[in-house]
């Protein structure tokens, strides 16, 4: 598994937290949170967080054998760098969360919910990346939080951007795209997200990067996330990726689909996929007199998911930009 993952997994901290190579120096913040400085100046900063939800291991495996190539100095960063293992208790049982929902609590909404190891864990997290962004004044700033989808999608790569009023560095979606992102999602309101947390209070980039289905560790067919794996290295190294890719689609959200009682009724099997189209008229969901209909002429389905607790999302609608 690698020396960072297999030590977080363990619990606590290691014997030692800081050292340095030729690259640069390294310090362990806290279970799972790790930051490197490069020897060089630099202007920019990034926050790769893995394992927010703790079921999604693909993205952990991508990333794990880079980070423990950094800490022996056989690879260099371009960046200020934070690696943040989001959820270490629910990776390892491979559990989506213990509690509740750690992706809805970010941005202080952690204290509307009951005391749990997920309040606990965003509250810290918040903590963390506050440190991280006001300790250096780098004018570029990028947040990638890499995730796996509950269900298949017609767009198996696919990004979920947070709302915000400036546009996106056009630079940012462009490397988005060259990580082999087929889709890209703009959010139109706040959210309780790790990505949107990192955009809103400190202006940075930030993307949910989708990358495949849910599965456990060792059963991630990871040669099909190639493209990503590569365009990161090369992100982080500070080079251009050798691949280029068709520009992904866009879409925008046009309605979410919240479940507010134990009456809610989600009109979807459940082996839809993300991004399947529903017609205008028809009829998504049923919370006892209220229903969600399709307003546009074609709307598309993201994350239906009819068994969250009361309050929470059940599915996001979407139309093409």
């Amino acid at each position: 598994m690698g020396y960072f993952l297999t030590q977080t997994l363990a619990g606590g901290m290691p014997s030692v937290t800081s050292g340095s190579n030729k690259y640069g120096s390294w310090q362990w913040w806290d279970e799972g949170i790790l930051t490197f400085t490069p020897c060089q100046k630099t202007d920019q900063a990034l926050l790769l967080s893995v394992g927010i939800h703790g079921n999604e291991t693909a993205p952990v495996e991508l990333l794990m054998p880079w980070v423990d190539d950094l800490l022996a100095g056989k690879v260099s960063v371009a960046w200020r760098l934070m690696v943040v293992l989001g959820h270490p208790a629910a990776l390892t049982e491979q559990k989506r969360y213990l509690h509740s929902d750690l992706n809805r609590m970010f941005g202080g909404r952690w204290q509307a919910f009951p005391d749990s190891p997920e309040t606990q864990r965003a509250q810290l997290l918040e903590q963390a990346v506050t440190r991280f962004w006001n300790e250096g004044h780098e004018p570029r700033r990028w947040h990638l939080d890499m995730h796996t989808a509950i269900r298949e999608s017609y767009h198996p790569r696919f990004g979920v951007l947070p709302f915000r009023e400036m546009p996106y560095d056009p630079e940012f979606l462009e490397w988005l795209g060259d990580a082999g992102l087929e889709a890209l999602v703009f959010h139109q309101k706040p959210a309780g997200t790790f990505s949107h947390f990192s955009c809103e209070h400190f202006n940075a980039s930030s993307c949910t990067l989708e990358l495949g289905k849910a599965r456990r560790f060792g059963e991630n067919a990871l040669e099909t996330f190639a493209t990503t794996q590569e365009a990161l290295y090369a992100l982080l190294a500070g080079v251009t990726a050798t691949q280029t890719h068709q520009p992904p689609l866009y879409y925008r959200v046009t309605q979410q689909i919240t479940r507010t009682s134990d009456n809610f009724i989600l009109h979807m099997s459940d082996d839809t996929r993300n991004f399947t189209p529903f017609t205008r008229g028809t009829c998504l969901a049923e919370d006892g007199i209220h229903q969600s209909i399709v307003q546009k002429e074609t709307e598309y389905v993201l994350f239906p998911n009819p068994n969250v607790a009361p309050g929470l999302r059940a599915g996001l609608m979407l139309a093409k930009i």
